[in-house]
């Protein structure tokens, strides 16, 4: 499970959810804050270091959570793209930003869903040839 694509889909999700939280910091803090001097949604980026850490172990549990996670940041981007006046293009980045998590983190993922499913369907074939053996 080495493959190219595998190591680029694990590069892409931790490369997007650094950046996200750097792009998070920076629109609330100094290109777009609510209120001069910065903004507590500043803290919104904090959440992110939780996945940031799980990518950085490539720990499959927290790719699959954080991947479900990461729309509220979806959400967000979506909405202050369309309904910001001033700077729209940092809702997009951030939408964009989740939009790369999300594909890298099930690109990443995948191979192994597969092979646990394939295992599971090789022990429940094993087990319902075995309870034929037996009757």
């Amino acid at each position: 499970m080495t493959s190219l694509s595998h190591k680029v889909a694990w590069w892409g999700a931790l490369a997007s959810v650094a950046a996200l939280i750097v792009w998070c910091l920076l629109w609330e803090l100094v290109l777009a804050p609510l209120h001069p001097g910065g903004s507590w949604l500043a803290l919104k980026a904090a959440p992110l270091l939780f996945p940031l850490v799980g990518v950085l172990k490539r720990d499959l549990y927290t790719l699959q959570w954080s991947s479900m996670m990461i729309l509220a940041y979806f959400t967000e981007g979506v909405v202050r793209g369309w309904s910001d006046r001033t700077m729209p293009w940092l809702g997009w980045g951030e939408a964009a930003l989740v939009a790369v998590f999300f594909a890298c983190a099930l690109m990443y993922v995948h191979p192994y869903k597969k092979a646990a499913k394939l295992a599971a369907r090789q022990l429940l074939d094993k087990v319902a040839r075995s309870r034929n053996g037996q009757q």
